[in-house]
């Protein structure tokens, strides 16, 4: 009887054994599916522009839940971020603006190399602004108003006669849709296109606002200039004669669904990743496709930046915040990321 009840004692300790295996293997499993992204290094890249560390750490913390090593991010040129990201030195960028980043995507290699899919942010436009006092003192809707040197010279900061457009930082793209302006619109003997650091030069564009001389400026949304400087309320947007766009777009036609035409196509931002990366993992693949963040929450966050919060780790705070605020998107997110890894 003894040794029969040993025999037992035995067939059920090996049937536990047994189910024990199984179920360490389903959790294995869905420790795999949880974590699709366990022992990937991914490297991201922005540019010299710190306002856009926010979009990109809040693709990087994404990343990491689903389980990926994610290396700090490093600070490219646009131009040079797609040859980088095309060429596998680095993984993704968060800060690719559709249209006017459309040349350095063909010139990196384009679909073949690159991948982009759904739209990270939606509606940013840009543009030029001059002060709403002005404006209205002498009633300036347009840019091409500035070939009269008179009025040109109202908004002459060095004193040479001709007007300071506070403008865009070489290799950022938008200094080219710029210089195409000038030209479309016959401005080079009255306009000096401003270049050098953006965010100087727009505390000088600020500090003269302050003082209640006429401003006149380049700028872009997502970002915090407007929301010191306000359109409507501080400032107003000029608009441009005719549509003028440079490289391949030729002269697509820029004019807003509002019926405005302030000479840039409304743009999209979108997560632009390494194809071959994407192929491999379809997890960060699904996740860059179904990411999204509202402009006002990059305006607001990007305004705090501008008002002394700009640290690494002021922008970690800003970013952990905006997750934990919105904990059931991000979650869903995650969601839809590992089903696809599945």
């Amino acid at each position: 009887m003894k040794h029969m009840t040993n025999k037992k004692t035995s067939l059920i300790a090996r049937g536990l054994l047994a189910l024990a295996f199984v179920a360490s293997g389903t959790v294995a499993l869905a420790a795999g599916n949880d974590l699709p992204g366990k022992g990937v290094t991914v490297l991201p890249l922005k540019s010299s522009l710190a306002e856009e560390a926010f979009q990109t750490l809040l693709v990087m913390r994404a990343l990491e839940k689903l389980g990926y090593t994610v290396e700090p991010m490093k600070d490219l040129e646009p131009a040079t971020e797609h040859l980088a990201i095309a060429n596998g030195d680095a993984t993704f960028m968060a800060n690719h603006w559709s249209l006017l980043h459309a040349d350095f995507y063909k010139n990196s290699g384009g679909d073949a190399k690159l991948w982009r899919k759904g739209v990270y942010s939606d509606g940013a436009v840009q543009g030029y602004l001059i002060d709403r006092k002005t404006a209205e003192q002498y009633g300036i809707t347009n840019i091409a108003q500035l070939k009269d040197p008179a009025i040109a010279k109202l908004f002459d900061a060095d004193g040479d006669g001709k007007a300071d457009l506070t403008g865009c930082n070489p290799g950022w793209g938008c200094e080219l849709a710029i210089e195409n302006h000038l030209n479309a619109y016959q401005l080079r003997d009255t306009v000096t296109h401003k270049q050098g650091s953006y965010a100087a030069l727009m505390a000088d564009t600020i500090a003269r606002f302050k003082q209640e001389k006429p401003v006149l400026y380049y700028t872009w949304t997502p970002y915090w200039v407007s929301a010191v400087l306000r359109p409507g309320a501080d400032v107003v947007w000029l608009q441009v004669p005719f549509s003028s766009s440079q490289g391949d777009a030729g002269n697509v036609d820029t004019q807003l669904p509002n019926g405005k035409n302030y000479g840039f196509q409304a743009n999209q931002e979108q997560i632009v990743a390494n194809r071959a990366f994407v192929e491999k993992n379809p997890a960060a693949g699904k996740l860059f496709e179904v990411m999204k963040l509202p402009i006002s929450d990059i305006n607001a966050q990007n305004l705090r930046m501008s008002q002394g919060a700009n640290t690494q780790q002021d922008v970690e705070r800003h970013t952990d915040g905006w997750i934990k605020a919105h904990q059931q998107v991000f979650d869903g997110w995650i969601a839809q990321a590992r089903a696809a890894a599945r």
